[in-house]
């Protein structure tokens, strides 16, 4: 009975589905992008169909146009959109921001820890040297650290050197330079300490506090509304850039705008959703990993789009190579100079042109014309390339070689010849007389085109890396206090790197010093000398006779000894492993106590000894051994160094798991520093596969990334030492 009244329900519903599904479009959107007019490249039997020897035809070019049109004007009425966003003051900026690199705030060119400053000139001059500048930075402080221990995205922005003054300052800096300043939101950050405010909010209030210009949203494909309006109820209005965006897109493509793209590369480039629906939104191309940017940066330069000039990955160096850095160089100075003709609703992708493998944008405005061209061929071409119409006044200007063009002229239509590179780039401006504003870039290409792009190396390298050297101590002639022997021996040290991303590619992870280059996986059978190891990590009473017998403090004394009071421990905490120190800290300590650090293989030889065990006590993994986790968003105390004896190494070292991490090695290259830490921790956020991955397994380690101590230093990170033997 409840069927058959189910039924006519049932089938008034699916006869709904095609007017709920989409509209009546043949090129419906694929992801972010809407593809191509119909072209017999596209034939799926590459071995035997004939390929098209010419453009796409007329009559198809309009009828896809026709169509595109019509998707947009429906597509906009669906999703309420209005366009006050755009047109706001305060954030016509993001329609001119085309050049973007996310960056790590560990970036070796941003910061300089021994001088205890922003360099802010050191590393943009480096990018305008390297590929002609940026006109925003999206400046990265949370993942990959966020996690390791209860500090969230708030806490680490605020953690960062000179706290919300010194940022302030550094975004100044920027700004002085022309380029504006992003900030990440994580929604995905509910495993840590409770804000207690909502992300809106908190990240609202916190990003105006430091005059930062906008949002880049991680891994959402839209900002909610209600960042909008706490952006606005602070008076420090915020742009929003959302990581993705959806392929449906609805009401928030009003108040996202910006985005980045991540997109697909067809031989017959397919077009932005985004920038169809909107002209003035801003889309950042971004495919990180890629080696070779060619479809990134052809793509960005059809569309008239920005690019997302990422190389520093999690502290992974991927550089743009020298080719693709020239060819950014000129696609960003003429995509600088009209951003206004960029932004124009009158865009026509694909428009009409004569050779093919050659494809065109047309991006009139008023009585300027900007096409932007890109061949996909594998050869150059030269020649007729395109037909204009024509009108007495008018000049042409081949922008990409910086020449004025003269024009086969034949009724009311002009045909523009130029050159263009294998896979290369072209640029036309029709425009009356001979503005002055022209000039300067006028004169600048016809510079840079002297020099074909083909004439750079277009050869990607990895990023070398170098261990930071522990210099040895004196030679212990007795058995020293509180430490452990561990006797000579050959080892096989395997050890692999818990990256959450990289997969096992070249430049992971650390470049050991017998290894030719960085990489996820490392093995090598060594001959240990003897030496000694505390058998316990270094605890909060043994430092602060430390700090009592050296008058320490550090100059950069953000977060030393947090939980510390008047330079004393909490009652209770003396045989607590201390924490909240940084890497200097630790080897200030040793350098007192005449110890120093282990090298990352002498304290997996000394938990492990010679049988390959994955953790101290054996084969199996054992609860009973270590703490119990803490997965709560406030994190408790570590727990007593000697308080799991079933812990114990094959030598008798304690604490080497579960606890707290425990610093070792330095690894450094142009770029980043980053630290190994080993044992992993009691701490362990919810909610999240992004947080900073525990490794109590002795064939793993964590890579922490280092900035300054302020923000290096961790609630779960400790330390013990070593001292060598005879």
């Amino acid at each position: 009975m409840h069927k058959i009244r189910f039924l006519p329900v049932l089938l008034f519903a699916l006869s709904l589905t095609p007017a709920l599904s989409g509209q009546d479009t043949k090129f419906p959107p694929q992801g972010e992008q809407i593809p191509g007019p119909p072209n017999a490249t596209e034939a799926k039997d590459h071995c035997c169909a004939r390929q098209g020897q010419v453009p796409t035809s007329k009559s198809d070019f309009e009828n896809w146009l026709a169509d595109i049109k019509h998707y947009r004007h429906e597509r906009l009425i669906r999703a309420g959109f209005h366009s006050g966003e755009y047109d706001r003051p305060e954030l016509k900026w993001t329609q001119a921001a085309f050049i973007q690199p996310q960056m790590m705030i560990e970036d070796r060119y941003f910061y300089d820890p021994g001088a205890g400053r922003y360099t802010v000139d050191r590393y943009l001059d480096d990018l305008e040297k390297r590929y002609g500048g940026i006109d925003s930075v999206l400046a990265w402080h949370t993942y990959t650290n966020i996690g390791v221990d209860s500090r969230n995205q708030y806490d680490l922005l605020r953690d960062m050197p000179g706290g919300v003054t010194g940022i302030h300052h550094m975004i100044e800096d920027f700004h002085r330079r022309g380029v504006r300043v992003l900030f990440p939101v994580m929604v995905w950050d509910q495993g840590t300490r409770d804000e207690g405010l909502p992300n809106a909010v908190a990240t609202a209030r916190l990003l105006a506090e430091v005059g930062a210009d906008g949002v880049n949203g991680d891994t959402l494909a839209e900002l909610p509304l209600d960042f909008r309006q706490a952006s606005d109820a602070t008076g420090h209005p915020l742009a929003f850039q959302p990581e993705g965006a959806p392929e449906n897109p609805a009401e928030a493509l009003a108040w996202n705008n910006m985005s980045w793209g991540y997109w697909k590369y067809p031989f017959v480039p397919m077009i932005s959703l985004y920038k169809w629906l909107e002209s003035r939104h801003m889309v950042n191309v971004c495919n990180r990993w890629a080696r070779d940017k060619t479809d990134d940066l052809q793509y960005a330069f059809f569309n008239g789009v920005g690019y997302e000039s990422w190389e520093n990955i999690w502290g992974i160096w991927n550089q743009i190579d020298e080719r693709d850095a020239e060819a950014l160089r000129r696609i960003a100075k003429i995509e600088r100079d009209f951003p206004d003709l960029l932004a124009t609703p009158d865009w026509e992708p694909h428009t009409p042109v004569l050779q093919y493998g050659v494809f065109a944008s047309k991006f009139p405005r008023q009585e300027r014309t900007l096409w932007t061209i890109i061949n996909r061929n594998e050869f150059g071409v030269k020649g007729r390339q395109i037909e204009v119409p024509y009108k007495d006044g008018l000049h042409y200007f081949d922008l990409w070689h910086g020449v004025e063009l003269t024009p086969e002229v034949s009724g009311g239509t002009a045909t523009l010849s130029f050159d263009m590179e294998a896979h290369g780039f072209g640029a036309v401006l029709a425009t009356r007389g001979n503005p002055d504003s022209l000039r300067a870039l006028l004169a600048g290409m016809h510079d840079l085109a002297r020099r074909p792009l083909a004439s750079y190396s277009h050869e990607w390298h990895f990023l070398p890396q170098e261990l930071v050297e522990i210099p040895s101590t004196p030679a212990a002639a007795t058995d020293p206090e509180g430490m452990v022997k561990i006797p000579s021996g050959d080892f096989e040290f395997r050890v692999a790197g818990v990256e959450i991303e990289g997969g096992n590619d070249i430049g992971l992870d650390v470049q050991m010093p017998w290894e030719d280059s960085p990489r996820r996986q490392h093995l090598h059978k060594m001959h240990i000398r003897a030496f000694y190891l505390d058998r316990y990590p270094v605890t909060n009473a043994e430092f602060k006779k430390f700090i009592d017998a050296m008058e320490y403090h550090p100059k950069d004394d953000h977060n030393f000894l947090r939980d510390w009071k008047n330079r004393a421990y909490p009652q209770g905490w003396g045989k607590k492993p201390v924490t909240w120190v940084s890497l200097e800290d630790a080897r200030a300590y040793a350098t007192w106590a005449g110890k120093r650090l282990p090298h990352e293989w002498e304290w997996q030889y000394a938990a492990q000894g010679t049988d390959g065990r994955p953790y101290p006590w054996g084969q199996d993994r054992d609860a009973t051994a270590v703490p119990a986790p803490d997965k709560r968003r406030d994190m408790r105390e570590p727990t007593h160094v000697d308080a799991f004896p079933k812990g114990a190494s094959p030598y008798g070292v304690m604490d080497l798991v579960g606890n707290v991490w425990q610093w070792t090695d330095e690894y450094v290259d142009e770029h980043t520093r980053a630290a190994i830490v080993r044992g992993g921790s009691y701490y362990q956020p919810q909610g999240s596969g992004w947080y900073f991955p525990q490794a109590y397994r002795l064939d793993e380690h964590g890579k922490y990334l280092l900035m300054a101590p302020s923000i290096d230093r961790a609630g779960t990170i400790g330390f013990r030492c070593a001292v060598d033997t005879r």
